[in-house]
């Protein structure tokens, strides 16, 4: 088997695949799909995966690439996949939650002039609500 250094150093001699990156994009889409569900650290899988298009292509070229692939996954199989707050790629199998983190901006308003009231930040004014929520809720 081929070593990653000798394909580096072809790559540095003028021996490219040539692929553009909208092709490697298309080629992961397809192999991340084909993924049996819940299998762990997808990029590296679909990499390995790739075979010698994987280790002929340059690595900012299998990040951008990659980049777009996620974000197609999560568009075009929803019920498959979704991509978090970090735009990491997740399998939507239920196991991980989506924390949802709009706030209205009046109700941020209202947050902000309370804190000032306060003299403390929002977060603390938040983590006094949650605690008097609780006490009430018990």
């Amino acid at each position: 088997m081929f070593s990653k250094k000798m394909f580096g150093d072809m790559r540095r001699a003028g021996m490219s695949v040539g692929l553009s990156k909208g092709k490697l994009s298309k080629a992961m889409l397809e192999i991340l799909v084909q993924l049996p569900t819940g299998t762990t650290q997808l990029k590296e899988t679909v990499v390995a995966n790739l075979g010698m298009l994987g280790h002929m292509s340059a690595t900012r070229d299998i990040n951008a690439a990659w980049n777009e692939a996620k974000r197609k996954a999560a568009k075009e199989y929803p019920e498959e996949f979704f991509l978090d707050g970090r735009k990491v790629l997740h399998w939507n199998d239920g196991s991980v939650k989506l924390l949802d983190r709009k706030i209205s901006s009046v109700n941020f308003k209202k947050l902000n002039e309370l804190a000032e009231i306060e003299n403390c930040s929002v977060n603390q004014i938040i983590s006094k609500l949650l605690r008097n929520y609780q006490k009430g809720k018990v």
